[in-house]
C-alpha cells in the first residue's frame, strides 16, 4: 500500500476497556464533542484543531477448517494540531482525562513553536455543510462472536464435505470520529464495517472470494465460500500456458488490484511535483472511449466520511471522461498554488502527500463475466492478483502475480486451470484495450481498500513468465 493511502486515516492506538469483561463501547457524537471542546479550552494557540477517532473492532480468523482466533479491541485517539504565526504541528494521546489532554496540547504547542514557518499554510476553515450519508448499520455494530462463528462453521463444514481446506477472516466493527477547530468547524461521521474473506485450498489448486460493506446484511459468507470452492475445484491439475500477450478477463477484484494504483496520480500535488503519470497527459486521450472514472463519496456503494482531513466537504469530481483525464483533486493549499478550487480531498495536516481521491467509481457496462468467457476464443480468466509493485510510476507499469483461480479459456468456455503467471503491464495501455465491461460493483482486492469497478475483458495483457507458486 502506498504511504499516502496509509496516511489517509491514522490508525488509532489501542485503548483497553475500563473494566475486565466490559462490553466495547463506541462513544456517541456528543461524548466526542465534549472531549474536543475540553481540548480547545486548554489551548492558547492562534488556531487549534482537534480530531478524535474511536473504533470498536472484532475479528474471527479460521484456518485448516477450524476457528483459531477471535480478537476484539476498542480504540480511541485524540489528535491536536495547533498553529502559531504560520507554524503548525500535531500531537496525539489515547487518554481523555484532563491532565493527558493538557499534555497533548502542550506537546503540540511546543512542537509548533519550534518549527519553521510554512509560507503555504492557510487559516483553518470555518463552518461547512456536508451531505448526509447513511453508513452506520446496527446489524453490523451489534454482531457478536457467535454470529461470526456460525457463519464460519457453515463455510468450513462445506469445505470438509468437498475435501477442501478453508482459511480466512470474518470481521465486524464500527467507528466514530469528530473534527473540530477553533474557527467554529464541526464535522462528525459514524460508520460500520464488515468483511469476509475465504480461500479454499486443495493439493494443487485454490479459490478465493472476498467482500466488504458497511452493512453486514450485504455480506453472504456461504455464497462467497461457494464461489471460492468452485474456483478451487475447477483449477485442479493446472496446465502450464505460455507467457506472452493474452486476452484476459479480469474479475472485479483483479481490476481493483490494478487500477487502484492510479488513485494518487490524480492528486494536484503529484502533478505539481511532476510525479504523476498524468503529467503532460491531462486533456489527452490516454485510455479507451469506454473508460469514465469519478471520485464520489456519496455513491451508494462507497464508504467513508463526507469531508476531508481539514474538514472540507468532499466534492464529486469527474476524473476521466471517455478515456480523457479531465480533472484533479485538490487540498486547499494545493488548489491555491495551482489556481484551482479545493475539492475536499486533503489529508490531515501536516502531511507530505497533499491529497488523493479516496472514493473511486468506474462506469460499468452490461456484459457478465460468463458472457465475456463465451465471447472469447482463447484467453485467460483471472480471479485476483498479489505482490503488485510499480516498475515505472511515470508510465504506470506494474508487475505482480496471479493467484487463487487462473483459468484457460478456449472456444468460449473454461477449459482448465493454469499455473500462475507474473505480469508486466502498463495500466494506461490496459485501459486503452478494454473490449467489454461488466456492471460496476463494490469490490475488495489484495489491498485493504475498496472501489466501485466492473469486470473487464482486456486485449494484449502482458504475461512475462510462469511462476513457481
Amino acid at each position: 500500500m502506498s504511504p499516502a493511502r496509509k496516511s489517509a486515516r491514522r490508525a488509532p492506538a489501542a485503548r483497553p476497556s475500563s473494566s475486565a469483561g466490559a462490553e466495547p463501547h463506541l462513544p456517541s457524537e456528543a461524548e466526542l464533542r465534549r472531549i474536543a471542546e475540553r481540548v480547545l479550552r486548554f489551548s492558547g494557540a492562534d488556531e487549534t484543531e482537534v480530531e478524535i477517532d474511536a473504533g470498536v473492532d472484532a475479528l474471527t480468523r479460521f484456518a485448516n477448517n477450524t476457528i483459531h482466533q477471535n480478537v476484539a479491541e476498542q480504540t480511541l485517539t485524540v489528535s491536536v494540531r495547533t498553529v502559531f504565526d504560520g507554524r503548525t504541528a500535531r500531537a496525539t494521546t489515547n487518554k481523555t482525562d484532563d491532565e493527558s489532554l493538557r499534555r497533548a496540547v502542550a506537546a503540540s504547542e511546543a512542537l509548533a513553536r519550534s518549527r519553521p514557518k510554512d509560507p503555504g499554510l492557510l487559516p483553518m476553515p470555518g463552518r461547512q455543510k456536508y451531505p448526509r450519508l447513511q453508513r452506520y448499520f446496527p446489524a453490523t455494530a451489534n454482531a457478536t462472536p457467535n454470529d461470526r462463528a456460525r457463519a464460519v462453521a457453515a463455510v468450513v463444514t462445506r469445505a470438509a464435505k468437498d475435501g477442501q481446506t478453508a482459511a480466512g477472516i470474518f470481521s465486524t466493527g464500527a467507528s466514530a470520529m469528530v473534527l473540530v477547530n477553533s474557527k467554529g468547524l464541526f464535522a462528525a461521521h459514524r460508520q460500520t464495517r464488515a468483511e469476509f474473506s475465504v480461500t479454499m485450498l486443495e493439493g494443487d489448486s485454490s479459490g478465493w472470494a472476498k467482500a466488504n460493506s458497511p452493512d453486514l446484511r450485504q455480506i453472504h459468507p456461504q455464497a462467497l465460500a461457494a464461489a471460492a470452492s468452485e474456483k478451487s475445484a475447477a483449477s485442479r491439475h493446472p496446465r502450464e500456458a505460455e507467457p506472452g500477450r493474452w486476452t484476459v478477463i479480469l474479475d472485479p477484484a483483479a481490476v481493483l488490484d490494478l487500477v487502484g494504483s492510479l488513485f494518487y496520480d490524480f492528486a494536484g500535488t503529484a502533478v505539481l511535483d511532476q510525479r504523476s503519470c498524468f503529467n503532460n497527459r491531462l486533456g489527452k486521450k490516454v485510455m479507451g472511449e469506454n473508460i469514465t472514472l469519478r471520485d464520489d463519496v456519496t455513491h451508494p456503494l462507497q464508504s467513508g466520511a463526507p469531508f476531508d482531513g481539514e474538514g472540507m466537504p468532499r466534492q464529486r469530481v469527474l476524473l476521466v471522461e471517455r478515456g480523457v483525464p479531465k480533472n484533479l483533486v485538490y487540498a486547499r493549499a494545493t488548489a491555491k498554488k495551482m489556481k484551482a478550487k479545493s475539492t475536499g480531498h486533503g489529508f490531515a495536516l501536516p502531511n507530505d502527500f497533499g491529497e488523493a481521491p479516496m472514493n473511486l467509481v468506474f462506469d460499468g457496462g452490461n456484459t457478465s463475466v460468463q458472457e465475456m468467457v463465451a465471447s472469447t476464443d482463447r484467453g485467460i480468466l483471472l480471479t485476483r492478483l498479489w505482490y503488485i509493485r510499480e516498475v515505472d510510476p511515470y508510465e504506470k507499469v506494474l508487475t505482480g502475480m496471479t493467484r487463487d483461480g487462473s483459468f484457460l479459456v478456449e472456444n468460449g468456455r473454461i477449459a482448465a486451470g493454469i499455473r500462475n503467471f507474473r505480469f508486466n503491464q502498463n495500466i494506461l495501455e490496459m485501459l486503452s484495450n478494454v473490449a467489454q465491461l461488466g456492471p460496476a460493483v463494490r469490490a475488495a482486492g489484495e489491498e485493504s481498500f475498496e472501489m466501485v469497478v466492473p469486470a473487464m475483458k482486456v486485449r494484449n495483457f502482458h504475461f512475462t513468465e510462469v511462476t513457481k507458486f
